[in-house]
């Protein structure tokens, strides 16, 4: 397949009612949040979402959670020696770096670090794969609220040990918010990859469909929702318009006097028309 030939960015409004879009460990496991009070969702755990959705399309994907491993490997290290210039140790970046994009999809998409220790099977290896796909951490367009629930345990954990039912835990959950990522597709790095159109389509489809098979206790089966999409297309690889220039065109604010609990508060102006450049609207799946 040919590779990409004309530059894309993207834009992603997701909404999200009484649902934790995306914890923060370092603070008890609540929404992120920006001191302001802006909600976030790290790029990363937007990267895992487009990952799984793409293994669900049928894809193979190198960076696979633990529990939605489907190779049976364990590791890294494991799935990389799957591929037989890895398991030989060559130490031919570029030809590593070419069978890995090859073999996965995500590699030719985000890139990847391949960085293992020596092993029985094989030997020490550094490379690094740059991907043409980048996306921004989504933040929402007004500050969020934070609902913070205590909840107990009404069972024993382990046979014969007393009865307790008062053990603590806390839940937290954004009643409504609205948040926006943006992102880009490079045609100079989509060429060192062999990222084609056919391939853009894939993250295109993965985005509108971002949030299915993500259900779980902190972001119950409609909780989180993909609103719209917009994709640009440019008319050359390097773009007639700067990404950041694209981006702005799409208004998103909260209307004066609301307060952000629902998507009727907020005002969404379809992008600014730029000459030359063809702009795809599409609602979430």
């Amino acid at each position: 397949m040919a590779a990409l030939q004309n530059k894309i960015d993207f834009a992603v409004i997701i909404a999200v009612q009484n649902a934790n879009p995306n914890g923060d460990p370092l603070n008890g496991n609540r929404p992120r949040e920006s001191y302001d009070g802006t909600g976030e969702i790290s790029d990363v755990c937007l990267k895992r979402k487009i990952r799984n959705r793409m293994m669900d399309m049928g894809y193979s994907v190198f960076v696979q959670s633990d529990d939605r491993a489907n190779d049976g490997c364990k590791s890294l290290q494991d799935r990389a020696n799957q591929v037989e210039v890895f398991k030989k140790g060559t130490k031919d970046a570029e030809l590593c770096a070419r069978a890995a994009c090859q073999q996965w999809l995500d590699v030719r998409t985000f890139g990847q670090v391949f960085a293992f220790k020596s092993s029985g099977s094989s030997s020490g290896v550094s490379i690094s794969v740059r991907g043409p796909v980048t996306i921004q951490s989504a933040f929402s367009v007004s500050p969020i609220d934070v609902d913070s629930i205590q909840i107990t345990k009404s069972v024993n954990s382990v046979t014969g040990e007393k009865k307790s039912s008062d053990t603590m835990g806390m839940k937290h959950r954004v009643p409504f918010g609205l948040y926006v990522t943006y992102g880009s597709i490079n045609c100079q790095l989509a060429e060192k990859t062999g990222f084609s159109d056919e391939d853009a389509e894939v993250v295109h489809e993965a985005l509108k469909s971002l949030f299915v098979n993500d259900a779980s206790s902190a972001r119950p089966d409609g909780s989180m929702e993909v609103y719209k999409v917009y994709w640009w297309k440019h008319n050359s690889k390097a773009g007639q318009y700067s990404a950041a220039k694209v981006h702005r065109s799409l208004q998103v604010k909260l209307k004066e006097g609301k307060e952000g609990r629902s998507i009727e508060d907020y005002d969404i102006q379809p992008p600014i028309p730029l000459e030359g450049l063809e702009v795809q609207e599409t609602d979430g799946e």
